[in-house]
């Protein structure tokens, strides 16, 4: 039988409403799996079981009267350590942040709060965001839950993790360049990047966006119909649309889908890696959809101007801590961040000027297409403890040519398991869609989920 902690969201809410299971009993069992998993993964933060538990008792007294307080009462969730919760300090992964608890909860927290989610902790991630890895020099090294010898990826690391391991449904995280779709594609997760602002999400920046982290599509149109609920305090946030996210069902005959699989910059496809987004694309040409290539759109120009913008900005930051704080800041971060100091006025708005280069780019070169398909990233995953698969803060963003152009654009985009390397390591096929049309992504992907049929059994520890 599945155990409590494995059940998907909808299995949950029929089991509450049935009384065949207890949120009670159900947190109780995501707690025993994060007593035995957590030594191996350091997933998470801010963890607080005796809360999670009276949470849940709550919520089973809401159940038993059948009053229910929202669409998610009594699910077990995470949320990223940067998205703000009510009482708890927001170190944003490095040591040099001072711990003051936030006054209140950010948007994607407090529409979770409401629809009756139990937050039971909060997931480590990498210092500032600004790594694909796990690599922090506030929380304990972060690590794959296939692999304990690798890393899930970031910088939403023990979101990734935790999704794995199995601490529950729910797990949210936030994306600027990859950071949803990259770790989730390493850990063998579902990892949404919606449109920017489809998810409000305070404080709001360019091309950063909140997402669901889940183990199927279903799950993340569930939280989807939650997290993207109104809230004034985005400014840049989509006009509210009542979209029928759990809909998932769509027709794949006569869709016109590009296959991407070069992305004009930084490291190309590995071999399996390839083989399996190719797989994946003959999975839709049978069901009728056709496939076209894409050509690569984007270049060095683009992603190096988008590194030095990106250091310029860092390092406006750490430059304003006092020295003794900035050297706790992870010392690959810290080097990486130093290569804006000496950057001019031009170059910093020559670097700027290549987030719409960038996006130009990608939407012409996707525009007569319904769907994108392409690796989300263009090998397995590496080891637990570099800062990047390279590991080289003057080459840092290799990784990232198929995801950092979604962010750039707004498109929405998702990434999902489609196969695994000789060593067992999951391989994430990342579904773009045009901008807006976030539920045909979601739809897209559960008809993969389908198409590519039973995955393997989930890591388990103990």
């Amino acid at each position: 039988m599945t155990r409590p902690a494995d059940c998907s969201v909808t299995e949950l809410l029929e089991a509450y409403s049935a009384g065949t299971l207890s949120p009670r009993d159900v947190m109780a069992d995501v707690i025993s799996r994060i007593e035995v998993s957590e030594p191996h993964l350091h997933a998470l933060w801010a963890f607080e079981p005796e809360r999670a538990l009276a949470e849940a008792a709550a919520s089973e007294a809401r159940w038993q009267r059948g009053e229910p307080v929202g669409p998610l009462d009594g699910i077990p969730m995470t949320i990223k350590e940067n998205i703000a919760t009510e009482g708890v300090p927001v170190p944003l992964g490095t040591a040099a942040t001072a711990l003051t608890p936030a006054k209140r909860d950010a948007p994607p927290a407090a529409r979770s709060r409401e629809a009756g989610a139990i937050i039971f902790a909060k997931t480590t991630m990498p210092d500032y965001g600004m790594l694909s890895s796990g690599l922090s020099s506030f929380h304990a090294l972060a690590r794959n839950p296939w692999n304990t010898a690798l890393n899930p990826g970031g910088s939403s690391a023990g979101a990734a993790a935790a999704g794995a391991a199995g601490y529950g449904p729910l797990h949210i995280g936030t994306d600027i360049g990859g950071s949803i779709r990259l770790p989730a594609g390493w850990c063998g997760l579902v990892g949404f990047k919606p449109s920017f602002g489809r998810i409000p999400i305070d404080p709001t920046y360019i091309g950063r966006v909140a997402g669901p982290m889940t183990r199927t599509v279903s799950d993340t149109a569930h939280l989807m119909a939650v997290l993207s609920l109104p809230d004034d305090r985005d400014p840049l946030s989509l006009p509210y649309q009542s979209l029928a996210w759990t809909n998932l069902s769509t027709e794949l005959r006569g869709k016109r889908i590009g296959l991407w699989l070069d992305a004009g910059i930084g490291s190309d496809p590995e071999p399996e890696v390839r083989a399996a987004i190719q797989a994946a694309a003959k999975a839709f040409s049978d069901e009728g959809a056709i496939i076209e290539p894409v050509a690569p759109f984007l270049t060095r120009t683009m992603l190096d101007g988008l590194d030095r913008f990106w250091r310029t900005r860092s390092w406006s930051d750490l430059s304003r801590l006092e020295p003794e704080r900035r050297a706790r800041v992870l010392p690959y971060i810290l080097a990486w961040a130093e290569g804006g100091q000496p950057l001019s006025g031009a170059d910093v708005f020559h670097g700027f000027s290549q987030i719409e280069a960038m996006r130009d780019a990608a939407l012409a070169a996707t525009a007569p297409f319904d769907f994108i398909l392409s690796p989300v990233s263009p090998m397995p995953a590496f080891p637990a403890e570099l800062a990047s698969p390279i590991h080289d803060p003057e080459r840092p963003f290799e990784h990232i040519g198929f995801t950092v152009s979604a962010n750039m654009s707004g498109q929405p985009a998702v990434s999902v398991n489609c196969g695994y390397t000789a060593n067992g390591l999951p391989i994430g096929l990342q579904i773009i869609g045009r901008r807006y049309d976030d539920l045909g992504v979601l739809r897209m992907a559960h008809a993969y989920e389908t198409l590519r049929g039973p995955q393997r059994p989930w890591p388990t520890f103990g």
